[in-house]
């Protein structure tokens, strides 16, 4: 979706977040598909919405849309899409009263609640770390990863019950999976509590996962690493969350946190990376060809005569790749001219007669802070 989240929502980019979050629910309201049935733009719409309001409800992810709009998202996983109904209500249904991670119970559910049976919770997301070098995102990168994670029982196929034996509909709530409750005049919808939003009980429960539908398991799973990934971004990498427990709806997602490593040599600033290199007085003075590291390995570089300590050489393109197609970051050389602690006879001797030639005599005030300041004032 390439629509502005802003004008979507019909809001500035000034909004507060309480003007976001009652412009979601203004526009989930207007364009829920119980209430517009058979309407597939009013189902586009309403899933458009709520993937608005997923990144300008999230600071970090609606500073780097603002700044970059939706190519700025890339590193960061994306914005989150959202396949069906009920991936909403997982998400977000505690925005309008009820259980965000369950699933039911929400005034908003249940304004719009079918008959045809529960709410179908998501399956909860994962997070992992995935620690990297300099030199790993200097080009795309894949890693494999191996997470524990919840999937579907084999010998149950996901149902909870024992193979022969089915699931029965819930008494207490007629299968639907809520219930209604009125209080005054208001008639509420709530979570069955006795088949908590499945619409279905288990009389004979699966002996390999207690009924539950899911058992624990270990996968290895392929990852693509963008070039120039930056530390601390976070990674959406979707449907490799857990699955749900019976009778729930799509498995959740795993979020990749990248921290990016100390580097022996470099410092990064944006895509520029920066490093120091000595170098000798005679080296500064009068000129001469260093060999410094690199990302991509050593490199030769010319020192003009005359360089003064603490300055800058740049090195075009020799930094990190940027993530939203703008020109690589360069390499930043800072030398630092070193004087020696320690100077042999010799190398006194040809300090003492550079110093004669430069008009200058070692050791004395003549040119001291002090007195230039008072001839300054004088």
């Amino acid at each position: 979706m390439a629509t502005d989240y802003y004008e979507l929502l019909g809001l500035t980019r000034e909004a507060t977040e309480g003007e976001i979050k009652k412009a979601y629910r203004k526009k989930a309201l207007e364009f829920h598909p119980d209430k517009n049935p058979g309407d597939t733009d009013a189902e586009r719409k309403f899933k458009e919405a709520a993937e608005a309001y997923d990144v300008l409800s999230d600071a970090d992810k609606r500073a780097r849309y603002d700044r970059y709009g939706h190519a700025g998202l890339r590193d960061m996983g994306g914005a989150r899409g959202f396949d069906n109904v009920e991936d909403i209500f997982s998400v977000f249904g505690d925005l309008f009263g009820g259980g965000g991670g369950g699933g039911g119970g929400s005034i908003f559910e249940s304004m719009f609640a079918s008959s045809g049976g529960g709410t179908r919770a998501r399956g909860e997301n994962l997070r992992a770390e995935i620690v990297l070098s300099l030199e790993d995102v200097v080009d795309e990168a894949q890693r494999t990863l191996e997470i524990k994670r919840f999937e579907t029982c084999s010998k149950c196929s996901g149902e909870g019950c024992k193979p022969g034996s089915s699931p029965q509909r819930c008494q207490t709530c007629g299968g639907v999976g809520q219930v209604q409750q009125s209080r005054g005049f208001f008639a509420i919808r709530t979570t069955c509590p006795s088949c908590r939003g499945v619409g279905e009980v288990i009389d004979d429960p699966c002996d390999s996962c207690s009924g539950e539908g899911r058992r624990p398991a270990s996968k290895e799973i392929e990852v693509r690493i963008p070039a120039g990934v930056e530390n601390g971004t976070r990674m959406r990498v979707s449907g490799e969350g857990n699955v749900p427990q019976r009778g729930g709806g799509a498995a959740g997602d795993l979020y990749l946190d990248i921290r990016m490593k100390e580097h022996e040599f470099f410092e990064r600033v944006e895509d520029d990376v920066i490093c120091e290199v000595p170098i000798s007085y005679a080296q500064a003075a009068l000129g001469s060809t260093i060999e410094v590291p690199s990302l991509r390995g050593k490199v030769d570089v010319s020192v003009p005569q005359g360089t003064q300590s603490g300055e800058m050489l740049r090195l075009k393109k020799q930094g990190l790749p940027n993530l939203n197609g703008y020109p690589q970051g360069d390499q930043l050389v800072r030398v630092v001219v070193e004087v020696p602690k320690k100077l042999s006879d010799e190398q006194a001797a040809l300090i003492t007669q550079l110093a004669e030639i430069e008009d200058t005599q070692v050791g004395t005030k003549r040119h001291s802070f002090f007195e230039r300041l008072k001839r300054y004032f004088e």
